[in-house]
């Protein structure tokens, strides 16, 4: 190359057709084209001189000569990766967009929305409640609803008139999240003082409500609030301390139950305004429409407009009375499967413990305030089985002659206990909802998406004739181990908890929960509400609270019923976060009813409340480390501030293993002396003697509960609040 260079240079011809490239770079000196070199990356392919100039090849680049360079060239492959990346979110994004927010768009099964309702219903819904005033808070509605001005809301008091307005705040958006209060004012009730010479604290003052926005706040766990705080926050606000208080820094503002004023004639007003406006929003095609957002379920069609009731007036202020709604009643509700055992047994006694019934006052007084009742729906049969037609005499005979039932028929009782029995068929043509498709059905029995299928012949046979067949789930009845859990009937009951309260109003309770304080400040918060599943964002319907035949109650049949007549709690957590209605079922800290579920699950415990459960088995077998405590501290020492406690199934437990019957004293000697024959069946009766060498040395929990319930039916105890049962 340089001979035929240099020859080529001798002869001339250079500066005519030079030999060398034209596109070859230049550097004024060998330093600028060092530092160029170090600087610039270098090409995937660099030119390759070969034999003849006319031909031109390309090879790979042996790699950067400095490190400067190799950085360069990472910089610039991360760079092309991260933008490769953000393309493809982005189109999975407007994909994902495109598919979830207009119906006729196939929706991936994976995703799939239990979405049965419109935003004009959902609307309807949200408005029906607040007007009713069922929405005593100051919860938010979701963005989602698209309410265009604030809804009138008799629940809430008018809010306080701002005289700054920050510079700081934020224009109103196109949609409003809040309610305009036009319900009577609040008196929040001071925390109870220590009484000098009582030794029992104080019942609930007649129609003060509990505000379950303040307890939300004391009690979150989402915000790091812990069940022990909590507690002592409600015993100390509700006197339950009474006598036992020690001096700490001031908590005078620790109160959440309060009284509404009168209004006056003037402030009460005298017509709501129109409904919303439902903002419009462009489908992905152009066209507008007003479910833009919401993902509907897959193959059904939007639900029409639901049938609802007229509006209720709801009573505040000086139209409240300590006297009963008859179209109200303050009614517990409960299920049963199968016999009567202790379980219900307690759970009864534990109502009579504690609740406002005047039983101790004498014939002719009366009691200043609503008296609850207690419906327990027993189901005699197995969860699939039909009644027969002399279900209703028959369970009132078996009720008789069982020993654990027979005490609660005592004419004492008859006015807040009554048994009630459930027949599915019934229930479920009445329910206005329901009544035309609920047949239609594959199954009845779905519980989180589990199904169990029961044959149409099964389901049609009279209880009697299936109580003979055992050994299976159909027709299992009642739980009697944990290897033979009736699981049916527990599905059976994820139904009928909504069926009841839904028709009559009221509050439900798994037969698995003791009572153990007043609820009268529950009654009076008129908005729906369960508690949250632990740790989770979900709920749990062991209590359960919903207004009768309210809207809240038609969303959650007519949305079960698309989606397969699953109740299951997290079912309906599921329902009501896709709908966006949540904030209209209040999710109350387990805190008041379920105390030691965190602990269970190893959550708190570092700071438990009292006393400490590592897990539910420890409230029938108390570990013996702390088995001195149950006898020492009893009733009162069992999470006092808490409005009860839910033991979570353990059917097979006995409460009282060395005491296995009811001991309620002479009044029901009969029922006693046939459960210890039962218990004890090779005794003689006329040796039968109470000695301390046949009992257990250190009593669990559960039957220190027991035998305190009992201790008060017999006339040996007062109840919580002091007062005695007088035979």
């Amino acid at each position: 190359m340089a001979a035929r260079y240099f020859a080529a240079f001798q002869r001339g011809t250079t500066r005519d057709r030079p030999f060398y490239d034209d596109d070859l770079p230049s550097y004024s000196s060998a330093v600028r084209e060092k530092l160029h070199l170090q600087s610039s990356g270098r090409q995937w392919l660099m030119p390759m001189t070969g034999s003849t100039r006319r031909i031109r090849l390309q090879s790979l680049n042996p790699g950067p000569r400095s490190r400067l360079a190799r950085v360069g060239r990472r910089r610039g492959f991360v760079r092309r990766c991260i933008a490769l990346l953000i393309v493809v979110f982005a189109v999975a994004v407007i994909v994902l967009m495109l598919l979830g927010t207009e119906e006729s768009h196939w929706t991936p099964p994976f995703r799939d929305s239990t979405l049965v309702f419109g935003r004009e219903n959902l609307q309807r819904i949200w408005k029906w409640e607040i007007e009713s005033g069922h929405y005593p808070s100051n919860g938010k509605i979701p963005e989602q609803i698209g309410f265009t001005s604030a809804i009138l809301n008799p629940a809430l008091p008018p809010a306080k008139a701002h005289t700054l307005i920050s510079p700081f705040t934020p224009p109103p958006g196109p949609v409003t999240t809040i309610t305009r209060g036009v319900g009577p004012r609040r008196t929040y009730l001071e925390n109870q003082k220590q009484s000098i010479g009582a030794a029992y604290p104080p019942r609930p003052i007649p129609s003060s409500i509990a505000d379950l926005d303040i307890i939300l706040e004391q009690c979150n766990f989402s915000e790091g609030k812990y069940v022990r705080d909590c507690l002592e926050f409600l015993r100390v606000s509700s006197g339950l301390d009474n006598g036992r208080r020690l001096r700490r820094g001031s908590v005078d503002g620790w109160k959440y139950a309060f009284m509404e004023e009168d209004r006056l004639e003037e402030e009460i007003p005298r017509a709501t305004q129109a409904a919303p406006i439902v903002p419009a929003g462009p489908y992905p095609t152009g066209r507008q429409n007003s479910n833009a957002g919401l993902m509907k379920k897959r193959n059904v069609q939007w639900e029409r407009p639901l049938e609802l009731p007229p509006l209720e007036q709801p009573s505040v202020g000086s139209n409240r009375s300590t006297a009963c709604d008859p179209e109200n009643l303050r009614l517990f509700h409960m299920f049963w499967a199968g016999p009567f055992n202790e379980k219900p047994y307690v759970a009864l006694l534990s109502f009579l413990f504690t609740q406002n019934l005047g039983l101790h006052l004498e014939p002719g007084q009366g009691l200043d305030a609503c008296r609850p009742q207690i419906w327990l729906w027993i189901n005699p049969g197995p969860a699939a089985a039909v009644p027969n037609p002399s279900a209703l005499t028959d369970m009132y005979d078996a009720l008789k002659t069982n020993p654990w039932a027979a005490p609660f028929l005592h004419p004492r009782f008859k006015n807040v206990i009554k048994f009630k029995l459930w027949n599915t068929t019934e229930q479920l043509d009445s329910n206005l909802e329901l009544r035309d498709e609920w047949r239609k059905m594959d199954t009845l029995f779905n519980s989180g998406g589990v199904t169990v299928s029961v044959p149409a012949e099964q389901a049609a046979g009279s209880s009697s004739a299936t109580l003979s067949k055992t050994g299976d789930m159909v027709h299992r009845l009642g739980s009697k181990s944990e290897a033979t859990y009736d699981r049916l009937s527990v599905i059976l009951s994820d139904m009928a908890r909504f069926i009841v309260t839904h028709r009559y109003g009221g509050i439900y309770l798994d037969a698995d929960t003791i009572f153990l304080r007043d609820w009268e400040e529950l009654w009076g918060w008129k908005g729906a509400f369960a508690y949250r599943w632990s740790y989770h964002e979900d709920y749990n319907t062991a209590v359960l609270h919903l207004n009768k035949g309210s809207a809240l109650g038609s969303f959650l049949f007519r949305t079960a019923l698309k989606n397969g007549f699953d109740f299951h709690p997290v079912a309906v957590s599921k329902y009501l976060k896709e709908a966006h209605l949540e904030n209209l079922l209040l999710r109350v800290p387990d805190a008041l009813f379920d105390p030691a579920w965190l602990n269970t699950e190893g959550y708190q415990v570092e700071r438990p409340p009292y006393p400490f459960l590592a897990g539910f088995a420890d409230f029938f077998d108390t570990p013996e480390v702390q088995s001195a405590a149950p006898q020492v501290t009893g009733f009162e020492g069992f999470f006092r501030g808490a409005f009860s406690y839910h033991f979570h199934n353990f059917w097979w437990k006995p409460f009282d293993p060395a005491r296995n019957w009811p001991d309620l004293g002479p009044k029901f000697a009969g029922g006693e002396r046939a459960a210890r024959a039962a218990a004890n069946p090779h005794a003689d009766p006329d040796d039968w003697s109470d000695k301390i060498t046949d009992d257990k040395r250190d009593l669990d929990w559960a039957t220190v509960l027991k035998r305190t319930f009992e201790a008060y039916i017999r006339g040996e105890r007062p109840n919580m609040y002091g007062e005695w049962l007088r035979w």
